[in-house]
Parts: structure tokens; C-alpha cells; sequence
């Protein structure tokens, strides 16, 4: 017992420190009303986080998508959410994503914690830390070594939950969000953890969500987008339906609001890729960059330098990169320069793109999911048989 309380006074005494201090005010609009279905609420007496004001300001459909994507991370699949929560708070800290510090300070003091959550809790934590600094950080002898623990759902869910923080870090990070004063004085929202009777098992066997998961992915029929046949990203999320439910639902709506080419946004895409060093997710734009009509010659210059790039790209680029690499340094006059070239309700686009491949590098990548077949086919063609793609 006593190990159990030093190992969480680690991860919560931090929570004593207080709110820390904000840099900046929100960089967008924060809309008041935002209207949340009562069950996916995670605040009480009616609060709502600024983060939900600010993602409804440019797409309204998308706040409700996204609080119902943080209560299942945290309280879906089959890890505790106790754990979860901890590391979130890792992440976030590694982020340098004040807010976001703020936000998961509260959560971890406020689960509760069961004697089981221990030899859990450590190799979580060391696993969201060392996915966050690097999408390739997680060796094969270490994950090996997870895989004693973990079932192979929970490897999957181990690696979204750390997605899913990445994303959040740099999103509050981005819109310069500023920790709200009924933090200290209000307690979150808890409720009750998925009790799944598979979460020890040895071998995952498939429960009836993910069965239902796959049914549904494979009734899609081909990915039109880039034409590559069931990706082998959304096969794998399917190993824990509830929380890549939630995921590709929200992403479904805060696409909708995007005011920026799709080739713009895939230029975001690749250039984070690359910065991170993710093959699955770098061949993938490459794909979609083709399927926008993108002339060979432009993508074998971006191998160089960004002369090739409009200015409207380079803008996007440069604050994609700076979001990548140090989410805590970006500044208001970061997001001005964004919006010299993005002006309104654009930027938050570029801003969004970014997220959602400091989620999905993490993912692809620390799984060492293969590229389609398809996919390896177009990036050779562009390419001449040089590039990542080369290597499943």
C-alpha cells in the first residue's frame, strides 16, 4: 500500500501547486453557448470548458463530438481511468501545454485510485512519455516487454489515449487558452469506467463492439479520399470501438468547417509527418497530394526546401512545425502571422490539421502498421522506388 500512495504522490502532488499561469488569452472567439448531451458532460453545474467555446466558434457540430471523445478516452475501453488520466497529465507536461496541465492536474487528483492501478500506472506513464518525445521511441524490446502486461486492445488503447493527449495538448496550446478560475473551486464530472471480461486476457479475443466496428468499416467500402481500399489505421483503432468510434466521429464533423485546400492542408500534414519521422503517415499524404492533382516536380522539390510551397503553404507549414515541435512556445504572434495568410476561421483549420497528425503519427508509426499495397505503389511512382514506402 504504502508504494501505491508514493507512486501517485508523484503523479498528484503536482496538483497542490495550484492553476499555472497562462501566456496568453484565447487567439479565437469563444462561443457561449455550446449544448452538450447530459452523458457526455465531464464538468458539473452546468460548466463548459473553453476549449469546447473555442472549438464551436468556427464549427459548432464539432464541441459535442469532441467532449463525447474525451469522456471515452478517459472512461471507455478497458484501462482505468485513473491511469488515463495520469497520463494525460504526462503528456501534457511534456508539451509544455499550460492549460492542458491545468485541466489534467484536476482530473488525476479527482479519480479514484484501486491498489491494481500500480505496476499499470508505471509502465503507462514511461509509455506515454516516451511516445510523446519520439513517434518511433517506443523500441521492440519495449513494447515487447508491454506486451507481458498488455493484451493487444490495450497496447491499442495505451496508444490512443496518448494520441488523443497529443492532440488536446497542442490544440489548447495553439488557441492560447488561458485555465479557467472555477478550476480550483468545482470538481470534474466522474462516471463509471467500461467493465469489458476480456481485459485480461492474455490474446485479445474480439467482443461484440469490435466485431460490430469491423462490420461497419468494411460496409464503407474503399477510403475515396486516397483511394487505398480499408486503411490499415482504421483496422487497427478497431481494436477498441468505443474510443476510435468516438475519434472518427469527430473527426467527421470538424472536417466539415474546413475553409482551407484540401492540398493545403495535406502540405500541413506531410510536413508534420516528416518533422516526426512517421513513414505510414508521410506515404499517406504523398497519396492524397497526388490525388490533388500535385505535379511530381513540386514533390521531389519538398524534398529539398520549401521554395516550391505558395505562400499561403509556407505559412501553414511554419506554424504546423513550431506546433509540432514545442507546443508550449507558440506565441499570439505565431497565430498573427498564421492569419496574414489564413485570416478567420481558415486558421483554425491549419491549427486542427496539425493535431490530428500529432495523434495519428503516434498511432501508425508505434504500432508499425505496413503501408496499402496501393499506397506503396503511387509513392514509387513518385518517388523511383526511394522513400520510406520502400520498407512495410
Amino acid at each position: 500500500m504504502h508504494r501505491l500512495f508514493l507512486l501517485f504522490g508523484v503523479v498528484l502532488a503536482i496538483c497542490l501547486w495550484g492553476n499555472p499561469q497562462a501566456v496568453a488569452e484565447s487567439r479565437v472567439p469563444l462561443t457561449a453557448n455550446v449544448v452538450l448531451p447530459k452523458e457526455d458532460a465531464l464538468e458539473s453545474d452546468g460548466k463548459i470548458p473553453d476549449y469546447l467555446k473555442a472549438i464551436a466558434w468556427s464549427r459548432p457540430e464539432a464541441a459535442p463530438a469532441f467532449a463525447r471523445l474525451f469522456k471515452t478516452t478517459l472512461f471507455g475501453g478497458t484501462l482505468p481511468p485513473s491511469v488515463k488520466a495520469a497520463m494525460g497529465l504526462r503528456v501534457a507536461e511534456r508539451c509544455e501545454s499550460t492549460y492542458a496541465v491545468a485541466h489534467l492536474k484536476r482530473w488525476a487528483k479527482s479519480l479514484p485510485v484501486s491498489r491494481a492501478d500500480e505496476s499499470t500506472l508505471r509502465l503507462a506513464l514511461s509509455f506515454a512519455d516516451t511516445l510523446t518525445r519520439d513517434v518511433n521511441g517506443i523500441t521492440d524490446s519495449e513494447f515487447a516487454r508491454l506486451r507481458g502486461t498488455f493484451n493487444d486492445a490495450q497496447m491499442v488503447e495505451l496508444t490512443l489515449t496518448t494520441c488523443f493527449f497529443n492532440y488536446f495538448a497542442r490544440l489548447v496550446a495553439g488557441l492560447g487558452l488561458k485555465a479557467e478560475d472555477w478550476l480550483a473551486s468545482t470538481q470534474p464530472r466522474t462516471m463509471e469506467a467500461t467493465v469489458n471480461p476480456y481485459a485480461s486476457a492474455r490474446v485479445s479475443l474480439l467482443t461484440d463492439g469490435e466485431m460490430k466496428v469491423a462490420t461497419d468499416i468494411a460496409a464503407t467500402g474503399a477510403n475515396t479520399a486516397l483511394g487505398v481500399g480499408i486503411p490499415n489505421s482504421r483496422r487497427a483503432m478497431a481494436r477498441v470501438p468505443d474510443i476510435s468510434g468516438a475519434w472518427w466521429d469527430y473527426m467527421m464533423v470538424s472536417r466539415k468547417g474546413d475553409e482551407v485546400p484540401r492540398s493545403t492542408l495535406l502540405q500541413v500534414s506531410l510536413a508534420v509527418s516528416t518533422l516526426n519521422g512517421c513513414r505510414y503517415c508521410i506515404v499517406h499524404q504523398v497519396v492524397g497530394l497526388r490525388r490533388q492533382n500535385v505535379e511530381i516536380s513540386k514533390l521531389l522539390a519538398l524534398q529539398k526546401d520549401d521554395s516550391a510551397l505558395t505562400r499561403e503553404e509556407k505559412a501553414a507549414v511554419n506554424f504546423a512545425r513550431k506546433l509540432t515541435a514545442r507546443p508550449g512556445s507558440v506565441t499570439d504572434s505565431d497565430w498573427q502571422t498564421l492569419q496574414t495568410a489564413f485570416p478567420e476561421k481558415a486558421a483554425m483549420s491549419i491549427l486542427l490539421q496539425t493535431c490530428t497528425f500529432a495523434f495519428m503519427n503516434r498511432f501508425t508509426d508505434n504500432l508499425k502498421l505496413p503501408s496499402e499495397d496501393e499506397a506503396i505503389h503511387i509513392y514509387q511512382e513518385v518517388y523511383k522506388g526511394n522513400g520510406p514506402a520502400d520498407k512495410k
